[in-house]
C-alpha cells in the first residue's frame, strides 16, 4: 500500500521569539496565514499490539535547518498544520528530488524575491521553492509562497 503524502502548511505560532517574528513577517507579506510548508510522507507505526500511530517523514527547505532536509514532524496537530493531499505525487518523485537538492542551503533572498517578483539563485531554496519543485518536477517554485502553494493545490 503507497503512503499518503500531503502539502502540510504551517500556522502555527513558534515559542521563540525570533521565529514567531519571521513567521510573522512571511505571513503579513505574502497575504496569508501560512508562514512554511514542507511535503509530508505519512507512516504507521506500532506502539503496542493493538496502537497504531502515524508519523510523518517531512521534506522542505528550513530556515531553522539551514536548508533542505528531511526530519519526522508531528504534522497531525491541527492546530499548527494544515494538510493538503496530493495524490498524484509520488515517495520516489519527492526522495529523488530530496537527493538531488541535499545540502543545499535556505534561500533568504529568495523569500524576498517572492515579494518583490525577482529570481534568485538556482543553488539555495526557500520552503515552498522546494515544495513545487519537487511535487511538480518543475523548476518554477521561486515564484509562489507557502500560500500560493495552499491555493494552488487545493482540492
Amino acid at each position: 500500500m503507497k503512503p499518503q503524502i500531503y502539502l502540510a502548511l504551517y500556522k502555527g505560532k513558534p515559542k521563540n521569539r525570533l521565529e514567531r517574528l519571521q513567521d510573522g513577517i512571511i505571513r503579513f507579506f505574502t497575504k496569508g496565514q501560512y508562514s512554511h510548508c514542507e511535503i509530508a510522507i505519512a507512516r504507521q507505526e506500532q506502539w503496542g499490539q493493538y496502537d497504531y500511530r502515524a508519523r510523518y517523514d517531512c521534506y522542505t527547505s528550513s530556515p531553522r535547518d539551514g536548508g533542505v532536509r528531511c526530519k519526522s514532524i508531528n504534522v497531525a496537530d491541527r492546530t499548527k498544520w494544515d494538510l493538503i493531499p496530493l495524490d498524484n505525487v509520488t515517495e520516489a518523485q519527492i526522495k529523488a528530488y530530496f537527493n538531488r537538492t541535499l545540502g543545499a542551503k535556505y534561500d533568504w533572498w529568495g523569500v524576498l524575491g517572492i515579494v518583490l517578483g525577482i529570481k534568485q539563485k538556482r543553488s539555495k531554496y526557500f520552503c515552498s521553492e522546494w515544495c513545487f519543485n519537487a511535487i511538480t518536477g518543475s523548476e518554477e517554485g521561486w515564484r509562489f509562497s507557502p500560500n500560493d502553494l495552499a491555493i494552488i493545490f487545493k482540492k
